[in-house]
């Protein structure tokens, strides 16, 4: 046997949703031929992918470094038929959250006058690297330090930090906050593509309560509903103002990078051009 696109596109659809059913709903092909197609390409890889020893499916080690790998692949072959066919080529920007924060609707409009011809598709994608590591997207507006082997990146500006509480609490009535005033309360963390983590305290003055959420919806609600407070950057005060939840500045707090970042090695011809115009509008040289 020799691995092919089908093997790839299924063992996706099973990383993505973590259920052999509902891979299977999605490839519209039966639970059987699911099992089948996962086992002939873990006896081909001669590595086992998929952990099937509890109630709930989970990729092992070998699974997720093969997951990355698999995408980039089924990526760069679809993007190769679409471009045989003459299909436009849109230039895919992910982010985790905020985007490009004020800047977001410059951005998309500037690059819609200056190159009609390609498309820019911005694409929220709850992950670290808003789905870049993946071949999901071409660029990638990220915060943070961005660690991941095989990413290009350039810093475009800092965004400060601010705390994000309900409302009514009586911390939001103050002009300004440190981080030791959220010291003794539930803080909210997003474990999957947030920049807060315990080590913005100081070791002996660390929250001891924490709330885990994988994306920004959950964030909110968590802090709205009153479960938790949270600390985030300005961009998201901007993008996601809410009645329920108030913003206040944490000046003590370091500020978060903003950075675009895209995969070292061939790419999307554009992205040069999205360097260059993100520098322009987002970058703190503006």
């Amino acid at each position: 046997m020799s691995i092919e696109l089908r093997h790839l596109r299924c063992f996706l659809a099973i990383a993505d949703t973590l259920s052999i059913t509902r891979a299977a709903e999605r490839l519209h092909l039966t639970q059987p031929a699911v099992s089948r197609t996962l086992r002939s390409l873990e006896q081909e890889l001669g590595a086992r992918l998929v952990d099937r020893s509890t109630h709930h499916l989970a990729l092992t080690d070998d699974g997720l470094l093969f997951r990355d790998q698999a995408a980039i692949a089924v990526t760069a072959f679809d993007r190769a038929v679409g471009l045989a066919r003459h299909a436009p080529w849109p230039l895919r920007l992910g982010h985790a959250w905020s985007a490009a924060g004020a800047s977001t609707q410059l951005l998309l409009r500037r690059w819609h006058e200056e190159h009609p011809d390609t498309p820019l598709e911005l694409l929220r994608i709850d992950d670290r690297t808003a789905g870049l590591a993946r071949g999901e997207v071409d660029a990638a507006l990220l915060r943070g330090e961005v660690s991941t082997p095989g990413l290009v990146t350039e810093r475009l500006t800092t965004e400060p930090r601010v705390a994000g509480l309900p409302a009514d609490d009586p911390l939001a009535r103050h002009p300004h906050l440190t981080l030791a005033d959220l010291a003794d309360r539930t803080l909210a963390l997003n474990t999957v593509s947030g920049t807060t983590t315990l080590d913005l305290w100081p070791a002996d003055s660390r929250p001891t309560a924490t709330l885990t959420i994988g994306n920004t919806d959950d964030w909110l609600a968590a802090i709205t509903g009153g479960r938790a407070v949270g600390v985030t950057t300005t961009a998201t005060a901007l993008m996601h103002p809410h009645p329920a939840m108030a913003y206040v500045p944490l000046p003590d707090a370091p500020p978060v990078p903003v950075v675009l970042a895209w995969r070292d090695g061939p790419g999307h011809p554009r992205i040069p051009d999205l360097l260059r115009m993100a520098r322009e509008v987002v970058g703190e040289g503006r």
